[in-house]
């Protein structure tokens, strides 16, 4: 096991308002050491300043150590339990899908041996799961939660929670009996990705969907947008609907910057159009790829969020001693409190020039001002001078530590632990049906004859004309005839070099026929490899190559 070396607090004596820590040197893997940052320098912060009755309950020792997860969100019948059963390539205890709201329940799809179901009450009691802190939503919510247990080699690595329909239309007005849009920001809050799924037959974003997303905010980096059903729509709509997605996203989701939108058909029925075909199969590769870096990327994202919600509690805190600071002792406390909610905005200016933290990084004023009508202003803190040093000492040296230590164990690490095996990742990577397989430049891989030797008239024909000298041409005559391709002068670079096979800088008859079939290949809009596949190298140069 790779060690991370830090200090551990052992015991703490005050004296004259000054704290002396006797600490021990301990080691520790990262993820005991997340769990020691967070319990030694953040905890005590937020139980000071009371940051869970604002904003989250605090964290366990379970969330650390809960694999990477991904919550499936969307409205109903946009695909969200069917894109689980395509990644698992089996169903799984209580999986029901429909036209309807099918699914109308949180279920966390979970690895075990055998086959189960554990409901939501019996979930919160057990404390090596990290749900406990669910049961603040009540009954009503437990009774709508459930994990499924089932053997599949993905959920060794991953684990999905599915959530219920997110309603449109009449029923919207349907109460769910709980708080939704709160269960869904604890989920976000904990896992590894957030996916946000559409139907491409139907893009209208209802209130509920508004609500669930600004729920989200605060996540971006942790969102992925998935456009499915694609294939049901002709080409010519499926542009028309992907901007129309583009556009109401931007005004949802308010980010700066346009969102990755992955378009494909995530089920494993027919296409209806089979135009983009290509399309889907390289989205799918690139949204696959990055599912697959969630083992490996763990140990960082729960880092960076541990900075994310010490940064929170950090700005909470100065919040509550800067209203605790304008408390009077005696007389006239509650107009006072009343006023200081009042001037939120102001004081929040105020504590943004002399602390200098950003603006975005303070709570929405609304929503703060009518938390803080239901709280006695006496519960809160003066500004602690050690809990604040503690914190920056975290993020000056104690972070960088850890963030150097992740790098270290990801490079120590089996490759096996570090992505996703099974179900639909491996059939990425399948002969003959694999991404790519048998296209572009593994066109020929299978096969005794070299692949270029095809249009190999062709090109002999084209060579002809150059003048060759000696059986070679120089590379000002083949520029004069790449050029003509209209590929980008770093391209065409590349494919010269992938091309002189034997370095001489001239290229003879059969690299000249090499460099033709590479800009085909291109042209078709394949990728071009950093070294020349050993299926492509011409066979008189095999020999010297190898």
């Amino acid at each position: 096991m790779v060690i991370w070396s830090q200090r551990q607090r052992a015991d703490t004596l005050s004296t004259n308002d000054t704290e002396k820590t006797i600490k021990k040197e301990m080691d520790v893997n990262v993820i005991d050491g997340l769990k020691w940052l967070y319990e030694s320098r953040v905890l005590p912060l937020e139980r000071h300043y009371l940051f869970d009755e604002f904003h989250s309950p605090p964290l366990e020792a379970s969330y650390f150590e809960a694999k990477p997860s991904i919550l499936m969100v969307g409205q109903y019948s946009t695909g969200k339990t069917t894109f689980i059963k395509y990644l698992l390539e089996k169903e799984y205890p209580g999986m029901r899908i429909g036209p309807e709201p099918t699914t109308d329940r949180f279920i966390a799809v979970m690895h075990n041996s055998i086959d189960g179901l554990i409901p939501g009450n019996a979930l919160v009691i057990d404390a090596d799961k990290q749900f406990r802190q669910l049961a603040k939503f009540g009954n009503p919510f437990l009774n709508r939660l459930q994990i499924s247990e089932t053997d599949s080699q993905v959920l060794e690595s991953l684990s999905f929670i599915d959530t219920p329909g997110i309603l449109s239309g009449e029923k919207q007005r349907t109460d769910r009996g709980y708080d939704f849009t709160g269960v869904l920001q604890w989920f976000a809050e904990r896992v590894d990705r957030i996916v946000l799924m559409f139907d491409a037959n139907k893009l209208d974003i209802s209130d509920e969907m508004k609500s669930a997303i600004e729920a989200l905010r605060g996540h971006d980096d942790k969102m992925r947008i998935i456009l499915n059903k694609a294939d049901s729509v002709t080409p010519n709509q499926l542009m028309r609907v992907y901007g129309a997605l583009m556009w109401s996203l931007a005004k949802v989701l308010r980010m700066p910057e346009a969102v990755r939108v992955y378009i494909g058909s995530f089920w494993d029925r027919p296409l209806e159009y089979d135009y983009n075909r290509r399309l889907f199969e390289t989205e799918e590769q690139e949204l696959f790829n990055d599912l697959m870096t969630l083992p490996k990327n763990a140990r960082l994202r729960l880092l960076n969020d541990l900075i994310k919600r010490t940064q929170s509690a950090k700005v909470h805190a100065l919040v509550v001693s800067e209203l605790r600071r304008h408390m009077p002792l005696v007389l006239n406390k509650k107009n006072k409190q009343k006023e200081l909610i009042q001037r939120l905005g102001a004081i929040y200016n105020d504590i943004r020039h002399r602390y200098g933290v950003p603006i975005s990084d303070f709570p929405d004023v609304e929503s703060m001002q009518q938390k803080l009508k239901d709280v006695d202003f006496n519960r809160f803190h003066s500004y602690s001078k050690t809990l604040f040093a503690q914190i920056d000492q975290m993020m000056a040296r104690d972070v960088p530590k850890l963030m150097a230590q992740i790098v270290s164990e990801q490079m120590s690490a089996p490759v096996d632990q570090l992505t996703v095996r099974g179900g639909r990742f491996d059939v990425l990577n399948r002969e003959p049906f694999g991404y790519l397989k048998g296209e572009g430049m593994d066109a020929g891989s299978d096969g005794a004859d070299w692949i270029v030797s095809k249009d190999r008239h062709i090109y002999d024909k084209a060579f002809a004309t150059l003048s060759p000298i000696n059986g070679k041409i120089s590379s000002v005559r083949v520029k004069a005839e790449m050029i003509r391709s209209k590929l980008p002068t770093s391209v065409l670079s590349k494919i010269y070099r992938l091309s002189d096979v034997d370095g001489d800088g001239l290229l003879d008859g059969d690299e000249y026929a090499l460099a033709m079939h590479l800009m085909a290949i291109k042209l078709d809009g394949y990728d071009l490899p950093l070294q020349l596949p050993t299926h492509l190298i011409p066979p008189s140069k095999r020999d010297t190559k190898l």
